[in-house]
């Protein structure tokens, strides 16, 4: 057989299988995203682990990044140094869904070396109302209350960074 029609047919099947990844990557991603609210940001007035109060509506008049994880999520786990990083430089609330108390959420949190705001949402009323179905999720928010990006799934620390900036 000619070796180029060899290569030719094997390019081809490469593309298809590249193809299908992509469409079955696009998809599961639609299907995650489904419930995620857009428009208005419900407002989210909550204290944090350590007792600090929080008032979406009323915060500093800058994007919010609200950030939702767990603390069994294996792909939360890559993203974490990320999203510790991010709160140094911006305004950044992160809502720990299913992880167990605050306590178990602190000592996630020291083990783990990080210092982010964390709202322990016990009982999913925080996930209800963003209609988060998968972790992580976030959601940049800007500063009229209206979100402007919202991901399911990892996201790299330079994205979220972009969209916090063109959020100002």
């Amino acid at each position: 057989m000619n070796i180029k029609l060899i290569l030719k047919k094997r390019w081809v099947k490469w593309t298809l299988e590249i193809l299908f990844f992509v469409v079955l990557y696009l998809a599961l991603r639609a299907y995650m995203q489904r419930d995620m609210i857009s428009g208005q940001a419900p407002n989210i007035q909550a204290t944090t682990i350590e007792q600090q109060a929080f008032n979406l509506y009323t915060s500093e008049p800058k994007p919010v990044l609200v950030h939702f994880w767990a603390t069994w999520c294996g792909i939360c786990k890559l993203e974490q140094d990320s999203i510790d990083d991010l709160s140094e430089d911006y305004q950044v609330m992160t809502i720990a869904m299913q992880s167990g108390s605050d306590d178990e959420v602190r000592a996630y949190l020291q083990e783990h070396n990080l210092s982010f705001n964390v709202i322990n949402d016990i009982d999913g009323t925080f996930v209800d109302r963003y209609g988060v179905v998968g972790v992580p999720a976030s959601f940049v928010v800007n500063s009229n209350n209206e979100i402007v990006a919202s991901e399911v799934g990892y996201t790299t620390p330079w994205g979220l960074r972009i969209r916090l900036w063109l959020a100002n």
